[in-house]
C-alpha cells in the first residue's frame, strides 16, 4: 500500500532546513574582522598591526622585529610597532576574533537533521531476515524560526570582539609607550645619580683625609660618609630600577633569545616648545573611545538576546519528526509489505518552568548592560577632562623645573666655583652646591617623565586603551638629602 502524499511528509524537516540565508563571507573569509581592527588602529596611533596565522607569516614578522631591534637603540615608536607585530597576548586577542567569526558562521548554518533507521523482526521465521523497517528523520522547528535572531546575536558579538581586540590592540601601545618612557627615565636617573655619587665620593674622601690632619672632627666625617653611603644605596636602586623597567618594555614586545640585545636611549627627548588644547575633548572621546563602542554593542546584544528569550519563553524545545514505517506481512501465500508515513511533533509541556524566570533574568541582563554603558559613558568624559589637565599641568611643571629651578641651582654652583677659587668657601660648601645642581636636574628629569606619561594617557583617553586614570602616575628617583660635613 502506497500514500502520495509520503515524499513530501517525508521531506517537509529538509524543507525547514533548507529555509536559511547563505552565510555571509564576513565570517568564512580568512583571518575574518581583522581587516576592520587594523582600519581602526592605523588611523589612532599611526601604526601597524599583523594576525599571524601560519608558520611563514610568524617567520616574516620575527624577521621583521630582529631587523628593528637587534643591537639597535630604539624609539618610542619603534617599540610600540615592534608589540603590535610581536605580543603573543595581542595575537590571542586576534584569534578570538576569529573564533567568533566561526560562532556567526555556525549559527548562520541550519542544524543537520537526524535520521535514525529501525529494523523490527529481525529473523522473523516466516518472513525472513525482518518483519519491518522504520526511519525517521527529525528537525528542530526552532532551529529555523529563530535563526535570523540567533544570527543576529552572533553578529553582535562578532562585531563586538573586534572593538575589543581594538581596545586591547591600542592598550597594548598606549603599555608600551609609557614603559619605553619609564626605561628611559630610570636610564637617565642612574646618570643623575652616578654623577652625583662621584661628587660624594670626592667630598668623603676629602673628609676622611681631613679627619686623618685633625682638621675635621668625627661628626664631619660621619656626616659625609653617611650621605656618601644613602647615595650608593639610591644609586644601586636606581639601577635596580632601570633594569626591571627596561624587562617590562622587553616583556610587553614580546621579545627573547637574542631579540633582547637592544637599548634605550640614556635620556628623555626634550620637552617640545609649546603645547595646544585640545578642543571638545569630551565629544572626541566619546566619538572615538573604543571601549564605549564595546558597551553599546554589549546592550545591543543583550537587547536582541531579549528578543529571543520573548520569542521562546513559553516553547523552549520543538521538533518535528516524520518517518515511514515499512511492514512485511504473508497473505496467500505471497508476502507483501505496506509503507505508512508517520508525523510527530515534539515539544516541552509549560506546565513548571513558565519562560518567567528566564525572562526575569534577560531584563536584567539589558538593565545591566544599559547601567554599565551609561557608567562607561560617565567615566569617558571624566577620564577625557582629567587627561588634559594633567597634561597641561605636568608640562608647566617640567618647564618650572627647566626653566626656573635648574638655572637657579647653575648660578648657585658658578657662583660657588668662583668664591671657591677666591678662597671664600670651603670644599664641602662647594660640593654641596654641585650636589644640589644635580638633584635639581634630577628633579626636572623625573618632571619631564610625567609629562611624557601624561601625554600617553591623553591619547588614550581620546581613543582607548588606557587604564582607566586621568594623569601620570608613579615616582621618580630622588637624590639624598643632606650632605656636606659642615665647619
Amino acid at each position: 500500500m502506497r500514500v502520495s502524499k509520503f515524499p513530501l511528509v517525508f521531506g517537509f524537516p529538509l524543507i525547514l532546513g533548507a529555509c536559511a540565508t547563505a552565510v555571509p563571507g564576513i565570517y568564512t573569509e580568512p583571518k575574518a574582522g581583522f581587516a576592520n581592527i587594523s582600519s581602526q588602529v592605523t588611523p589612532a596611533i599611526g601604526k601597524r598591526t599583523a594576525f599571524a596565522e601560519t608558520q611563514a607569516e610568524n617567520e616574516a614578522l620575527k624577521k621583521q622585529v630582529h631587523a628593528m631591534v637587534h643591537r639597535k637603540t630604539i624609539s618610542a615608536d619603534t617599540a610600540v610597532q615592534v608589540a603590535l607585530l610581536n605580543n603573543k597576548g595581542l595575537q590571542a586577542s586576534y584569534a578570538n576574533v576569529g573564533l567568533s567569526a566561526a560562532e556567526a558562521w555556525q549559527q548562520s548554518t541550519p542544524e543537520n537533521p537526524i535520521v535514525s533507521i529501525g529494523v523490527l523482526g529481525i529473523g522473523a521465521p516466516e518472513l525472513g531476515a525482518y518483519r519491518a523497517i522504520e526511519g525517521l528523520i527529525r528537525s528542530n522547528v526552532l532551529d529555523a524560526t529563530t535563526r535570523k535572531q540567533r544570527v543576529a546575536i552572533a553578529d553582535a558579538s562578532f562585531r563586538q570582539a573586534q572593538l575589543s581586540a581594538v581596545n586591547d590592540t591600542l592598550a597594548l601601545a598606549n603599555q608600551t609607550r609609557k614603559a619605553w618612557v619609564d626605561a628611559v627615565a630610570a636610564f637617565e636617573a642612574v646618570s643623575y645619580l652616578r654623577r652625583a655619587k662621584a661628587t660624594s665620593d670626592a667630598g668623603s674622601e676629602l673628609a676622611m683625609r681631613l679627619g686623618e690632619t685633625g682638621a675635621l672632627n668625627k661628626a664631619g666625617q660621619a656626616r659625609e660618609q653617611a650621605f656618601n653611603a644613602e647615595l650608593a644605596g639610591q644609586l644601586a636602586q636606581a639601577r635596580l630600577n632601570a633594569t626591571r623597567s627596561k624587562e617590562q618594555l622587553t616583556r610587553l614586545m614580546g621579545l627573547w633569545g637574542t631579540e633582547v640585545d637592544y637599548y634605550v636611549p640614556d635620556a628623555l627627548p626634550a620637552l617640545p616648545r609649546s603645547v595646544g588644547r585640545v578642543t571638545d575633548i569630551e565629544a572626541k572621546a566619546l566619538r572615538n573611545r573604543v571601549d564605549l563602542r564595546v558597551a553599546k554593542l554589549g546592550l545591543e546584544a543583550q537587547a536582541k538576546a531579549f528578543g529571543l528569550t520573548d520569542q521562546t519563553r513559553i516553547i523552549s524545545d520543538l521538533e518535528f519528526i516524520a518517518g515511514f514505517e515499512a511492514e512485511r506481512e504473508i497473505e496467500d501465500g505471497e508476502t507483501e509489505t505496506v509503507t505508512t508515513p508517520q508525523v510527530e511533533v515534539e515539544f516541552a509541556i509549560p506546565i513548571y518552568d513558565t519562560g518567567k524566570a528566564r525572562m526575569r533574568k534577560a531584563e536584567l541582563s539589558y538593565l545591566q548592560a544599559a547601567n554599565v554603558l551609561a557608567e562607561r559613558a560617565v567615566n569617558v568624559r571624566s577620564e577625557a577632562r582629567g587627561a588634559e589637565a594633567s597634561y597641561h599641568a605636568a608640562y608647566k611643571i617640567a618647564r618650572h623645573y627647566r626653566d626656573v629651578l635648574v638655572p637657579l641651582r647653575t648660578t648657585v654652583e658658578e657662583e660657588g666655583l668662583l668664591s671657591y677659587n677666591g678662597m671664600i668657601t670651603n670644599t664641602f660648601e662647594l660640593l654641596t652646591d654641585v650636589r644640589e645642581k644635580l638633584g635639581a636636574s634630577l628633579e626636572a628629569a623625573n618632571a619631564k617623565r610625567e609629562f611624557y606619561m601624561a601625554q600617553a594617557d591623553l591619547t588614550a583617553a581620546i581613543y582607548g586603551g588606557g587604564e582607566g586614570g586621568g594623569g601620570a602616575g608613579g615616582e621618580g628617583a630622588t637624590l639624598a638629602a643632606g650632605g656636606g660635613a659642615g665647619h
